[in-house]
Parts: structure tokens; sequence; C-alpha cells
């Protein structure tokens, strides 16, 4: 069984973005069906929004292709959520708990079980922390790429298999240490590589889409089966082998443009990324995509699975 990791960090402390020429006409044009008035959102402010939110999606995300297929009335809602209005907070509520805790029946495959689930992650949309912790909702990390409803039945089944997998951890480590094993030591340090890999990679993994983390991390770093993925996730196993496919051919492009743009001839791109173990970089690759660490290579062999 797979569950869910959490895969979001807390956003950037970086100084706001100014919204472009484009964003603030996308944003006076499609005003009023965005629903920004019920929250007191002017056009200004949605473009603010919105320049936030392209933001976040990475470098080049913004283009006339992204805007036409934006769920911008969702984002909208989400964002005056992570705000902490409570007009936004009751229409959510409204339109997605019924939703959530039955997704969650679903993964969870009983009654008690599944409204924890949905308790827990709706703590984290809200933004529940402990005495003196930053509030951050988890919301902040819909971009609008696709329905709201099917991002949060993504972030339920990464939640719902982080639960099982930190159980399972410390329930194994318990038994070990219980029968005496003696634990190895840590491995050498990995020589040094070039630090325009390690940067471009951190930064791609951290631009990764809720989804594409979890597929990444359950297929790669867990070695889950694609019909294990399909089953959580609740569609064909082909389903998750296509999105599979796309986010590691996606991934791997925008890593070689980054080094590129660093200043690598493709030659130099190509032949840095097939060198490259993921676990020799400086790049926390566990904590990105939510999971332990696990072996993840660029490129793949003839033949191989993963």
């Amino acid at each position: 069984m797979i569950r869910f990791a959490h895969m979001a960090s807390a956003p950037s402390s970086r100084p706001a973005p100014a919204a472009s020429a484009a964003l603030q006409a996308y944003a006076s044009s499609h005003y009023d069906e965005s629903g920004a008035a019920h929250f007191g959102i002017d056009v200004a402010g949605l473009a603010a929004m919105l320049a936030e939110v392209y933001a976040d999606r990475g470098p080049g995300s913004e283009n006339e292709a992204s805007l036409a297929s934006l769920r911008l009335e969702e984002v909208v809602l989400a964002r005056a959520c992570v705000a902490g209005n409570e007009r936004a907070w009751e229409i959510f509520l409204t339109r997605y708990r019924g939703p959530m805790y039955e997704a969650a029946y679903k993964i969870a495959h009983d009654e008690a079980s599944g409204r924890a689930l949905a308790d827990s992650l709706y703590a984290e949309l809200y933004g529940l922390s402990d005495p003196g912790e930053v509030r951050v909702s988890k919301l902040h990390y819909y971009l609008g790429r696709g329905s709201l409803a099917g991002w949060l039945r993504t972030v339920m089944a990464q939640e719902y298999v982080n639960q099982y997998r930190r159980t399972k951890r410390e329930t194994s480590l318990e038994a070990q240490v219980e029968e005496g094993k003696q634990f190895a030591a840590n491995d050498p340090p990995a020589p040094p590589t070039d630090a325009r890999v390690e940067a471009a990679t951190a930064a791609e993994l951290a631009a990764l889409e809720t989804e594409e983390r979890f597929l990444l991390a359950a297929y790669f770093i867990d070695r889950h089966t694609l019909a294990e993925i399909a089953k959580v996730m609740g569609v064909h196993e082909s389903t998750i082998s296509r999105k599979l496919e796309r986010a590691t051919t996606s991934l791997r492009k925008r890593i070689r443009k980054r080094l590129i743009d660093a200043g690598m001839s493709p030659r130099q791109a190509d032949e840095a990324m097939a060198e490259t173990d993921v676990r020799d970089l400086n790049v926390k690759v566990s904590e990105s995509l939510g999971q332990e660490s696990g072996k993840l290579t660029f490129y793949k062999k003839s033949g191989e699975e993963g």
C-alpha cells in the first residue's frame, strides 16, 4: 500500500513579483469570471495574485497557452483561502468537504481511517501548525494547472502514503533495535560535482507540481509498481505510465535547459546529465520529492525499468 508524503515546503520569502502587462490585461478582461470580487480583491490584486502563481510555476511558464488553460476561479479561491478569507473558506468547505471525505474513504478503505485522513489534510490546508510556527496553507501549492478537486485527491493519496510509510519505518526500526542489529557506518562522501548541475536539479525539483512529485517519488524512490500507484490514484495503470513518462521527460528537458542557460554547451549538458547520479549531488532529493532517498538517475539504460 502506498501513502502520501508531505511534499511541499514553506513558500519562499522572496519579494512579491510584479505583474507583467500580459497578466494585467488578463486580470482585467477575466475579472468578472474569476470570482475575485467575492473576496474583496480588485483587478490590481488579481494581477498581483497571478504574478505570484506564475512565479511559483517557474521561469518561462507565463504564455498564452498556459493562461488559456488556467483554472482561474479555482486559483483565486485557493489563494483567498491561503490569505485567510472567511468567505473563501465557506465556499471551499461547501464545495469540497464532501468530495474530500468521499475520496478519503476510497483511499483508506474504511470510514474511521478515511475521516481521520480527510481531517488531517484539512488541517494542512487551513495551515494549522504548532505554537510559534509560521502558518502555511498547503493550498499555496495549487497553481491552477488542473482542477482543484483533482489536486486535492492527489494530495490526499500522498498524505495516506506518507502516514503508512512513517508507521512502517518506525515499526521496522524498533524491531531492528530490539534484535540488536548493528547499523552500518555512513558511506564516504561522494566526489564533488559541477555546481551548475546541482543548482539546476535543485531548482527543477523544487518547481515540480504535486502530482509529478508523487509519481517520481513513488516509482523511482519507493519502487512501487505502476499498478500500485494507479490503485491509490484511482486511475488505470496505462494512465500512470503516460503521466510518469511525461513527468520524467519534462524534468530532463528543463534541467538540460537550465544547464545550457548556465553556460554549458548542449553536448556538455548531455554529458553532465548522463554521467550524474542524483545521489552524488548535494541536493536533498528525498526532501524535494517528499520520500526517503533512493537511486534516481537522469537517464535509463535500454531495458531498465527505473
